[in-house]
């Protein structure tokens, strides 16, 4: 069944399907949710981002919609995408097979909805699958929230991008020539999106990344847990002044500054 306020479709590509929840009008945006799946509060970013003017796409890859975050729940599906082979989860310098069938459906969207093309927001397990969607020349608004692959279980791991060597290339050559804007965001002390993977990026990407790194050291000034991690889902206070409400709005302008002036003229 459809989450409510949401409709559903069924998207293919090359023997893969997955359902797809949508919901709003405008310029479209792909939303991949994070472990353990599309909890409560992905609803909610997912309505917000659609309020805020825009048509969103948000594939159902693992989990139960709708089901409410816990620890049991984090943990049993985040074993089972590990197993799954469209999740590379320990891959320094491969990108993961479920994103050739996302760039599908951002052309999909793209082809449907016209304008210059679409947003991409990765979370998590998922949040360095919209750099690899970049390859596609669809995708215009790439945002990265607390990426985790590949797992940061060794130095290199830590600074790796979870991407191939000729996907970052294409990366690069866009940010380059078409001057492509990435926005990237994280906890400043979460390890499971280390501080070496956004230097990594910083490196990769120069001026054309645009980092968040919101303070969860001990005894910040707003009282976020040292192990926070989930910037515009289950740690979102959606406040005034909140830094990761401050988030949420930077990460709507950034769609709207990359979709809406190409799609008006």
């Amino acid at each position: 069944m459809p989450l409510e306020g949401f409709s559903l479709d069924q998207f293919s590509h090359n023997g893969e399907s997955y359902p797809i929840y949508r919901r709003g009008a405008g310029p479209g945006v792909i939303i991949m949710h994070e472990v353990p799946g599309i909890t409560p509060e992905v609803a909610r970013f997912a309505t917000l981002v659609a309020d805020s003017g825009f048509s969103v796409f948000m594939p159902h890859m693992f989990g139960t919609p709708g089901k409410p975050n816990s620890p049991g729940y984090i943990a049993k599906e985040l074993l089972r995408a590990c197993i799954r082979k469209e999740f590379k989860v320990l891959a320094s310098r491969r990108s993961s097979p479920i994103t050739h069938y996302l760039r599908a459906l951002c052309r999909s969207a793209h082809k449907e909805l016209g304008g210059p093309g679409v947003g991409a927001i990765g979370m998590c397990l998922t949040g360095n699958f919209a750099l690899s969607l970049m390859v596609d020349p669809s995708v215009m608004a790439p945002v990265l929230s607390q990426p985790s692959l590949p797992f940061p279980v060794s130095a290199n791991k830590r600074s790796a991008l979870h991407i191939s060597d000729s996907d970052l290339a294409c990366v690069k050559k866009r940010v380059k020539e078409q001057n492509q804007k990435v926005l990237a965001l994280r906890f400043s002390d979460d390890k499971t999106s280390p501080p070496e993977r956004f230097d990594r990026l910083r490196q990769e990407l120069g001026d054309n990344l645009e980092t968040i790194e919101i303070d969860s050291s001990t005894g910040n000034s707003h009282g976020i847990s040292k192990s926070a991690h989930s910037v515009l889902t289950t740690e979102l206070i959606n406040e005034q002044g909140h830094p990761t409400f401050n988030a949420l709005n930077r990460t709507l302008k950034f769609l709207h500054e990359n979709l809406d002036t190409l799609v008006a003229s």
